[in-house]
């Protein structure tokens, strides 16, 4: 979480986007603090409309609403932003929802203000503008956007926006990692600042450590992730599945054979409790049984290939399912379609997706289902094939999440996105959508 500060019409919103651009790393948001704005009561609003009103005061956030926002965005839940109107002095029915990210930046006059705000950052920026330009900025952005004239502005500049700024904004600066003289013209401080979040990206990050990929597969994974043994039915399924020759009947038969052995395994990593029964020969035989209900959530569409398996092991287990696609102009993960049954939190989740290159999806679909309240714990990730940059990124980011795969591939292409040797299309190959 990186926070940037600074007076009205500094430039921390370009400065903001920048950092964006310039970072390069998938899912990233910006959140602003104009967002949350206190809804007025009739009288202030009324003053607000004769630019009587102190915008530029601490008294005028939602404080409460801005750090509960921001504290489910670091969970990886989904929140729900109010659209604040300028022009009306109020905020839009409409609101706009954030499912989670890897990064997030939060810019605002008073973005290091309140302590509990600033002790989530892992980095604080403050933009220090000249007094006069950001006058020249607010004077422009104030006609043009929110239908405002200059005598209004100034005397509102005057009267409110300069005094808040010498009191409440400017004293924050102390609390910055980095000032940033001149906002965007210095390029060459956003430069440095941004190459230094790589460089703790790197160290902290999940999922821009592609140096794995030359290690030897299996390193660096927890004992959370579970890959079957390279037994020869192991590695003759897999020949099969990997042969672009195998036919779609051949494909599905090992492909579901395969799911099962998955799902056996999965057995293990369930919360079980001993029970005894009586046998027909009126013997007590001391076993065990799962404690909890099973469901298993699919990852549309591939996730889908593994559902015959887990009924095949799991009779009564209930099905869910998630449609997550991925953004072509972004590369960001993006939710589609939930149906998840009532009261899933009780549940212990089976997640099922047919491969794991990146983890986005993984990623996506994992902070959906802590949103509905699943313990992170209860959850079970299974996969035929995973790239080991996705079991690092999805062990990195939810480690008490488990994993369980047939086979680990060592390369990732991040130019085609595809694992190497790899499978192919799962979801293609299994339901006979392949182009000739």
């Amino acid at each position: 979480m990186i926070g940037v500060a600074g007076g009205s019409a500094s430039g921390k919103t370009s400065v903001a986007e920048r950092i964006l651009k310039n970072l390069n790393v998938p899912w990233v948001v910006i959140i602003s603090m104009d967002s949350f704005y206190n809804v007025l009561s009739p009288e202030n609003s009324k003053l607000a409309h004769q630019n009587r009103f102190d915008f530029d005061h601490p008294s005028a956030f939602d404080y409460e609403l801005l750090f509960e926002t921001l504290i489910k965005l670091r969970e990886g839940k989904s929140v729900t932003v109010p659209i604040y109107n300028f022009s009306t002095h109020s905020r839009e029915e409409a609101t706009t929802t954030i499912y989670g990210a890897n990064v997030i930046i939060f810019e605002g006059i008073l973005a290091l203000y309140d302590k509990r705000i600033r002790d989530m950052m892992d980095m604080r920026i403050f933009v220090d503008t000249d007094s006069d330009i950001q006058l020249a900025r607010r004077l422009q952005r104030d006609i043009l956007l929110r239908g405002r004239d200059v005598e209004g502005i100034l005397d509102q500049y005057t009267r409110y926006v300069k005094p808040s700024f010498d009191n409440y904004v400017r004293p924050t600066m102390k609390h910055a990692d980095v000032i940033i003289p001149r906002g965007l013209e210095n390029a060459i401080a956003i430069d440095l600042m941004t190459k230094h979040i790589h460089s703790q990206l790197q160290e902290n990050m999940i999922n821009i450590r592609w140096g794995l990929l030359d290690t030897p597969v299996n390193d660096h994974l927890p004992d959370t992730v579970t890959i079957l043994p390279p037994t020869n039915q192991i590695r003759g399924i897999h020949t099969i599945l990997r042969d672009y020759k195998t036919t779609r009947d051949e494909f599905v038969f090992y492909a579901d054979r395969l799911a099962v052995l998955l799902m056996e395994n999965a057995v293990s990593c369930l919360p079980s409790e001993p029970v005894a029964v009586t046998t027909p020969v009126n013997a007590i035989y001391h076993g065990l049984r799962f404690s909890q209900k099973i469901c298993g959530v699919s990852i549309l569409r591939a996730g889908g290939t593994m559902e015959a398996g887990l009924k095949r092991v799991f009779v009564d287990a209930v099905i869910g399912k998630l449609l997550i696609q991925t953004d072509p102009n972004t590369g960001d993960p993006e939710l589609h379609y939930c149906k998840l049954p009532k009261e899933i939190g009780d549940y212990n989740i089976i997640l099922m997706d047919a491969m794991v290159g990146t983890g986005a999806a993984a990623l996506m679909a994992i902070r959906v289902l802590l949103d509905h309240e699943v313990p992170e714990e209860r959850i079970i990730f299974v996969s035929f094939l995973a790239a080991q940059l996705g079991l690092t990124v999805i062990t990195n980011a939810f480690p008490r999440v488990k994993i369980v795969t047939s086979m680990v591939d060592p390369n990732f292409n991040r130019k085609k996105l595809w694992i190497e040797p790899g499978i192919g299309n799962f979801g293609d190959r299994y339901f006979g959508t392949e182009e000739d």
